[in-house]
């Protein structure tokens, strides 16, 4: 068995919404934590485990980071973590893979699907292998509890329902037997549960 872990200095959490339907703001994660465990080189058995604490978010403007972070949006007061656990992988071909799992966010669990992209495993600056993926999806977050919505003063709808996820992950191959650096885990680095 081989466990990795994500290097948030090579890596992004981003996400995309529409706004007034015609454009899109971006924004992404502060702090965030990935693990990958998996006994098959191609990564098919793999389990995938995400977390990010929802205070951390940031489009690029203070006062709609506050509303975000508000009982309107993530209630990052009461929830102050979103969490993905994998249950299925499906090999589509060499470098690509579905991953089948459970998304939880705002106490609200559903099963999602993410396109994940393998760009290959290399020898990293440290000596360990280092290995990366793309990981895409696209949820409705209106299935997750957060269905505020304003209109304009022509009734334009100020925020899409359709939110783009995207993680650019580099992954780093523990070194020997001993994972006790990988809290992730077990317990998770951020508490998520296992």
């Amino acid at each position: 068995m081989s466990y990795w872990k994500i290097d948030p200095h090579h890596s992004d959490v981003t996400f995309k919404v529409q706004h007034l339907l015609v454009a899109a703001v971006t924004g992404y994660f502060e702090k965030f934590d990935a693990t990958i465990e998996a006994s098959q080189e191609d990564f098919s058995d793999a389990v995938f485990r995400f977390e990010a604490e929802t205070n951390s978010i940031n489009s690029g403007n203070e006062k709609r980071d506050e509303h975000l972070r508000s009982v309107d949006f993530f209630d990052a007061a009461s929830f102050p973590r979103m969490w993905f656990v994998s249950k299925a992988v499906r090999v589509v071909s060499d470098f690509e893979l579905q991953i089948v799992g459970d998304l939880t966010l705002r106490g609200v669990n559903r099963e999602i699907v993410l396109d994940a992209y393998y760009n290959g495993s290399v020898g990293g600056i440290a000596g360990g292998m280092v290995a990366g993926f793309e990981i895409r999806t696209k949820l409705r977050r209106f299935d997750f509890g957060l269905q505020w919505n304003g209109l304009t003063g022509d009734g334009n709808v100020l925020a899409g329902n359709e939110v783009k996820i995207e993680i650019l992950g580099e992954f780093i191959k523990a070194q020997g037997a001993s994972t006790d650096h990988l809290p992730s885990r077990r317990t998770g680095a951020m508490g998520i549960p296992q």
